[in-house]
């Protein structure tokens, strides 16, 4: 699929922001709730676009919106109907919108991208199952969970979906079919253990599903030890002929009973050029990686030889 997006990312490399939910912690927000980062659009939406500002002007070009979370399932736990649901959904896309608008003050040459979050349906019930997957739910059923979601999100025209922190192969392929006619690029990227899925599957298994995907137009890793990301760009570059993505989480670990994170962050901006060497075009951070990195990847030293 052909868009101004896709031609970006071709042309040269493309910085992604970090972690919203540890942005908006900074600022001093309770993200306890299930809903997470999500919740924030009910209740303080200027806060998110305040966040994506941050990244913008960290020195990212895309950002991506506080949608990992939302659901319609979701939204309906907390007795939000599909119309108001839908309206938030709309919403997360318009309030990275309105921060590109901000960042651009001044400086209209300047390109800025959203892209979208579809995070996996593990992310609904916040049990950590996204780092698992195998949900016991087959292809059909995860693609009807989708769908609906993909479809609100990509009549809010951003410039990409993202299809991220994908544990499994059952649910990339429940993704690709979701995405299908929806006129909207998207990129799928994993969550992954060393050089398999989080449930287990080979890594190049996991990228030949979206080797054929035309709505696809970048596959990689999210989410995962920054110490798994150069052997998976290499993998996906090979596999697929796509450009890669990657943003991996701080190497910290998530305790899904606390609600916390635990570990030392290994993240570290001198990765880049590691990456980027092993085919990556679009990089970033996860949870954990906050602006002051961000700011370190888009320098002009991160795309410099060692």
């Amino acid at each position: 699929m052909t868009s101004d997006f896709a031609d970006a990312l071709a042309s040269g490399p493309l910085v992604l922001d970090g972690g919203l939910s540890n942005q908006l912690e900074a600022a001093g927000h309770d993200l306890g709730d299930a809903l997470w980062s999500a919740r924030l659009l009910a209740d303080d939406p200027e806060a998110i676009t305040r966040a994506h500002l941050a990244y913008f002007e960290a020195g990212a070009d895309v950002v991506i919106t506080s949608s990992y979370q939302a659901t319609f399932e979701g939204f309906a736990r907390r007795g939000i109907g599909r119309k108001r649901a839908a309206g938030l959904l709309a919403l997360s896309v318009e309030s990275a919108r309105e921060a590109a608008r901000r960042a651009r003050a001044g400086r209209p040459e300047r390109r800025l991208w959203v892209a979208a979050s579809a995070g996996p349906y593990g992310a609904m019930p916040a049990d950590g199952s996204e780092y698992r997957g195998r949900y016991g739910l087959g292809v059909g059923a995860l693609e009807r969970f989708h769908r609906p979601r993909l479809e609100v999100l990509a009549a809010a025209r951003p410039d990409v979906l993202a299809l991220e922190t994908v544990p499994d192969t059952d649910e990339a392929a429940a993704l690709l079919r979701a995405v299908r006619g929806l006129g909207v690029p998207a990129w799928l990227s994993y969550t992954v253990d060393g050089d398999r899925t989080r449930a287990g599957q080979p890594l190049e298994e996991a990228f030949a599903l979206a080797a054929e995907a035309d709505e696809v137009v970048a596959v990689g890793v999210n989410c995962c030890a920054p110490g798994d990301v150069s052997g998976a760009v290499r993998t996906a570059a090979r596999v697929t002929g796509k450009p890669v993505v990657a943003y991996p989480n701080s190497g910290e670990r998530w305790d899904a009973r606390a609600r916390a994170w635990r570990g030392r962050s290994l993240f570290a901006p001198r990765l880049v050029r590691e990456w980027r060497a092993a085919g990556a075009r679009l990089v970033g951070g996860c949870c954990r990686v906050g602006p002051d990195a961000i700011r370190s990847i888009a320098s002009p030293s991160a795309s410099s030889s060692p």
